[in-house]
């Protein structure tokens, strides 16, 4: 059954367009696949670069994740022998001294992950 929606680009098409149409309806050109494996090299390399930096950067966190948690560990036992209590003189309302080192430390990961990711 033949569609009954008419295409207006279908309609409005002058010599240039037809011209067109029938250089794109041609027959390819015979090159014993040289543009099919072309291409395919192509796609291949563009998938490596794209999968290049999010596997170093997962590899890398994950290399960095267990001193990152050590370097907080001391920040924290640093602060604890401070001799004044910093942690028991802080309001209710103000978050726990470790609380703010996580959420610090996680928007530097997301913003440098997002800089990457716009890169």
């Amino acid at each position: 059954m033949a569609s009954k929606i008419i295409n207006m680009a279908d309609r409005l098409r002058d010599d240039v367009d037809e011209r067109l149409v029938a250089l794109f309806r041609a027959e390819p050109i015979a090159d014993n696949g040289f543009s099919e494996r072309i291409t395919r090299r192509i796609r291949r390399r563009l998938w490596l670069r794209r999968l290049a930096i999010p596997l170093a950067a997962a590899i890398g966190g994950a290399i960095a994740l267990n001193p990152l948690a050590s370097m907080v560990t001391l920040l924290i036992r640093f602060v604890r022998s401070l001799p004044f209590d910093v942690v028991a003189t802080t309001p209710g309302w103000i978050p726990s001294l470790p609380l703010i080192g996580l959420g610090g430390t996680l928007l530097v990961a997301v913003l440098l992950g997002l800089r990457m990711i716009d890169e």
